[in-house]
């Protein structure tokens, strides 16, 4: 007994192997088209294209919470070439690919972990709160409070209590 050794009973028909190659021909076929009509971007891929289309990923979410807006705003944007302190061939941990000078980046002030902007605005507009490596809070310690304020403002309630009751009361 054991596994076979061979597999002679696995072929798969020339036919078979050739529809599939002419299909895989016409899907390039059909991407390089898209790309010169300037139209690449109805479609939808999980690569990411190294050069010049590297630093156009898609956008983040049209419709962010109120917290991912105000993370965003705690956590601003800035180019790679603006750091000081980064080591040569830092990459983003959820694309993988290096920063390059001109690239936006967000510098998570807690953990000084860097990301590229849109790598990171999508984990935000997932609602998630902490950084996506070390999970690290986005929201610096030091504006915790301000966080905090600002969304139970932005929540609505404030019509009803004001911020200032709802903190003596605990």
């Amino acid at each position: 007994m054991g596994f076979p050794v061979g597999y002679a009973e696995v072929f798969f028909p020339n036919l078979f192997l050739h529809t599939l190659t002419l299909l895989g021909l016409l899907r390039s076929f059909v991407f390089l088209l898209f790309h010169f009509l300037g139209l690449s971007d109805f479609l939808e891929t999980n690569t990411h294209h190294t050069g010049e289309e590297a630093t156009s990923t898609p956008e983040p979410c049209k419709n962010p919470s109120v917290s991912a807006l105000l993370i965003r705003e705690f956590l601003p944007a800035t180019k790679y070439g603006e750091l000081t302190d980064t080591e040569e061939g830092c990459c983003c941990a959820v694309c993988l690919f290096e920063f390059s000078e001109e690239e936006e980046i967000r510098c998570l002030k807690n953990c000084r972990h860097i990301f590229h902007r849109n790598c990171v605005d999508r984990w935000i507009d997932l609602d998630q709160k902490t950084c996506p490596l070390c999970r690290t809070g986005f929201v610096p310690d030091d504006m915790v409070d301000d966080y905090n304020q600002r969304l139970w403002v932005a929540s609505g309630i404030s019509e009803f209590y004001s911020y200032a009751d709802y903190t003596s009361s605990f």
